[in-house]
């Protein structure tokens, strides 16, 4: 099993509605992967209410790393991550096997 974490600071937004609009639409469509993608077995979304820090995290277990690089490539996670990045600042990335 591979765990691919990964977590975003969002950009500054015109309003606070905006931005949570948008922690919203990371975290319901990157969950919906779940089933889509083969080999994903689970992603699951925070988004941080503590000031500091980032403003979303992304949980997911994977099959293995041929599924991480499956999933890498998807055209649903791609069309995401697009979005994504007109969204945020910063990102960073943890993967690991267990």
């Amino acid at each position: 099993m591979v765990k691919h974490i990964v977590m975003w600071k969002l950009r500054a937004f015109d309003s606070g509605r905006e931005r949570q609009e948008a922690a919203e639409k990371i975290k319901s469509g990157l969950e919906a992967l779940t089933g889509k993608v083969e080999g994903l077995q689970r992603a699951e979304v925070g988004i941080n209410f503590n000031p500091a820090g980032y403003d979303l995290c992304l949980y997911t277990e994977l099959r293995d790393r041929a599924a991480l690089d499956f999933y890498q490539d998807h055209p649903e996670h791609l069309k995401m991550k697009e979005y994504i990045h007109t969204v945020i600042t910063e990102r960073v990335v943890c993967d690991w096997e267990c």
